[in-house]
């Protein structure tokens, strides 16, 4: 008899020490899992959407201006000037961009564009 009561109790220890390892293992992987990996991929995402930004103002810029040197016949010029204001425009929405990852989320002006 003694004998099983001594396993019961080996038996309780050891599953009180798994709950305890199995608490902390949790923890710590929580805590990894949500720093590197969301930042990484936040970061990823904001890159590609400043190249896209500056890649549509240029097309755009091009789409007008070649439509309006076909439309007045005046080959290359219109198209120049277009393209370098799109880039200009793509250039202003990269800053703006950039600005935002600057910022911390939750402050005053986060939703009106400021």
């Amino acid at each position: 008899m003694a004998e099983d009561d001594d396993h019961e109790a080996a038996r309780a220890r050891d599953a009180e020490r798994l709950r305890q390892l199995e608490a902390k293992l949790g923890d710590k992987v929580v805590r990894e899992a949500g720093s590197r990996g969301e930042e990484h991929f936040s970061q990823a995402n904001m890159a590609w959407r400043m190249v896209t930004e500056l890649v549509a103002g240029l097309g755009i810029g091009f789409g007008i201006g070649f439509g309006l040197d076909t439309l007045f016949g005046t080959t290359p010029l219109l198209m120049v000037v277009f393209v370098l204001l799109g880039l200009a425009a793509g250039i202003k929405t990269m800053m703006r961009t950039a600005k935002e990852i600057g910022k911390e989320p939750g402050h005053a002006g986060d939703d009106e564009g400021k």
